[in-house]
């Protein structure tokens, strides 16, 4: 589709009042920045404004082909498609923020540059999204987690000064909710099925759950932004606590994934999965660089 534009496509999504958009991800577009004003809002540095783009596109993007890798592997058919349709959501959003982050570095680099040409230390997503799968209880409670988190995020920023960040928001608040919604039925239905099935899904929470912290400890960029996302850990743990509690499910006490010297992923200091799974990603595209189709 030739008038396929990434940020038209929200504006268009924003302006929804129903928002009946869900699927961000759509074909190639030849202007990233049509229908959104993109010059940087006064006041805000593009460096930062960059620095936070790429940290939620990487989580957007890690996340993503975690959940893809879930396709013939998932127990039911439908929900292996459930579960592609919820990555081709998080992939579409990870387009549009590394898009907005090479525009405002300095270095006009790509989505696909960024995306498959940057080694895993370059990459900036928290270490919960690249953990390896795991069983389905753990694909369940790490999509609960992500989607709460960054659900109300969005939330928030839909108010943003940057319009193409605030737009991105309000697209992504939507989809979020749905894929909340398909992670809380999921934790019910086991946490609250057999004991077994009980027993697999507070075996999920528990292991992911000290790195969920991250998700609520600023970095500097954010801050000099006016984004604190320290300030989501209550409502955000109140959510899940809910949604636990209903699922007959306990609340962890672990306490929370040990930094390297202050560092994380938002630093570029990740776990080893990150490797292989951006091994697998970049193959192609390092296999025959420059190529089109």
């Amino acid at each position: 589709m030739t008038d396929d534009h990434v940020y038209l496509s929200l504006a268009d999504a924003a302006g929804e009042p129903d928002g009946e958009a869900r699927w961000a991800y759509g074909t190639g577009f030849a202007d990233p920045l049509l229908g959104v004003d993109a010059a940087p809002p006064e006041g805000v540095d593009p460096a930062d404004l960059a620095a936070y783009c790429l940290m939620l596109g990487d989580d957007a993007l890690v996340l993503s082909q975690r959940l893809i890798q879930w396709i013939t592997r998932a127990p039911e058919l439908e929900e292996e498609v459930a579960l592609a349709n919820l990555g081709l959501d998080l992939l579409g959003q990870a387009r549009r923020l590394l898009t907005r982050a090479g525009q405002l570095d300095g270095t006009g680099r790509s989505e696909d540059e960024l995306a498959y040409w940057r080694e895993d230390f370059e990459y900036r997503n928290v270490r919960l999204v690249e953990l390896e799968n795991g069983d389905f209880a753990q694909c369940v409670a790490r999509l609960l987690m992500f989607a709460t988190a960054r659900g109300e995020l969005y939330r928030r920023l839909t108010g943003h000064a940057d319009p193409v960040l605030a737009a991105v928001a309000a697209l992504g608040v939507k989809e979020l909710a749905y894929h909340r919604e398909y992670a809380h039925s999921w934790t019910v239905r086991l946490g609250d099925g057999t004991e077994h099935s009980r027993q697999r899904m507070q075996a999920a929470v528990d292991a992911l759950w000290p790195w969920l912290d991250e998700l609520f400890t600023p970095h500097e960029a954010e801050l000099r932004l006016g984004v604190d996302p320290s300030e989501l850990r209550d409502t955000v743990l109140a959510g899940l606590a809910e949604v636990l509690d209903e699922a007959t499910l306990s609340v962890p006490e672990a306490a929370p994934r040990a930094y390297v010297n202050g560092r994380a992923g938002r630093h570029g200091v990740h776990t080893e999965a990150l490797g292989p799974l951006l091994a697998e990603l970049q193959v192609v595209a390092r296999a025959h660089p420059g190529a089109t189709w």
